[in-house]
């Protein structure tokens, strides 16, 4: 066991393997997609990458074939076993690398080899904090070091508004739920009454889909049983989810197992 964990140790403090190709990929809601593509050099054992920013989700390390790899994660690294793999492919999803300011966001990264960084469609750059070393459309690819990109998102502006109509729109909607509720004595309001308050709000189809299926539920159900139901991935159900807690429309429970969403609105 003591010589297990010392050639952990060792691992450990192996110079990380640089990464042929880095992609971030940022979303809309400020999210970003981290991807490494890197080739072990002969004989290696270990490929080491570093986690950026402190909170991750789904992370995934595959081959060139999509098999899964093993790996660990310490000290906000990714030790990974390559195996006989040609390429290696890690990628995971995090919410700390951008910050935003009035409409603008700004990204923040810090590397050691150059990066690829691609921005949402029909972002506006405002500001670089080097030369690129190239750019097209809205894919930019930048030197090594502590490099930032502040950018806007079309009609941003009407989004803040928006944002502040739906705030009120959710209480509103709460409030009319409520007095539904007292109203009918106890009496759940109807499948067309929840759909047609949610037509008031400021939802994707998707959104909305998935907020009616946890009714139709009883209120409450897994965030997979949502997922499977309307269609979509992953991340993508797990971003919808958190935009809608942050509108104030769900609450998000933490399982042991899975996550459960449940409606905030009273049925």
């Amino acid at each position: 066991m003591k010589k297990l964990l010392a050639l952990f140790v060792f691992s450990l403090l192996l110079p990380p393997v640089s990464a042929q190709l880095i992609t971030l990929t940022v979303y809309p809601d400020g999210y970003v997609k981290v991807e490494y593509e890197i080739t072990p050099s002969n004989y290696s054992t270990q490929v080491i990458v570093p986690i950026l920013g402190e909170h991750y989700e789904d992370l995934v390390v595959e081959d060139e074939n999509g098999n899964p790899l093993q790996f660990i994660v310490s000290n906000s690294s990714i030790l990974i076993y390559p195996g006989n793999a040609k390429l290696v492919v890690a990628s995971y999803y995090t919410p700390d690398l951008t910050s935003k300011k009035g409409v603008v966001w700004t990204l923040n990264v810090s590397l050691s080899s150059p990066f690829t960084v691609v921005l949402p469609k029909d972002s506006i750059i405002v500001d670089l904090s080097d030369i690129p070393l190239k750019i097209a459309e809205n894919t930019i690819e930048m030197p090594p070091g502590n490099q930032s990109i502040s950018y806007t998102l079309p009609h941003e502006e009407a989004k803040e508004n928006r944002w502040v109509y739906l705030l009120l729109a959710s209480v509103i909607l709460a409030i009319v739920l409520g007095a539904h509720f007292m109203k009918g004595r106890g009496k759940s309001i109807t499948r067309e009454e929840f759909e047609k308050m949610l037509n008031g709000l400021d939802l994707t189809d998707e959104e909305k889909k998935a907020l009616v299926y946890i009714f139709d539920r009883g209120g409450r159900c897994s965030q997979a049983e949502v997922r499977e139901a309307i269609g979509i991935p992953k991340t993508t159900a797990w971003r919808m989810f958190k935009r809608l807690e942050r509108k104030g429309l769900v609450r998000i429970l933490k399982g042991k197992k899975e996550n459960w969403v449940e409606l905030k609105l009273g049925r």
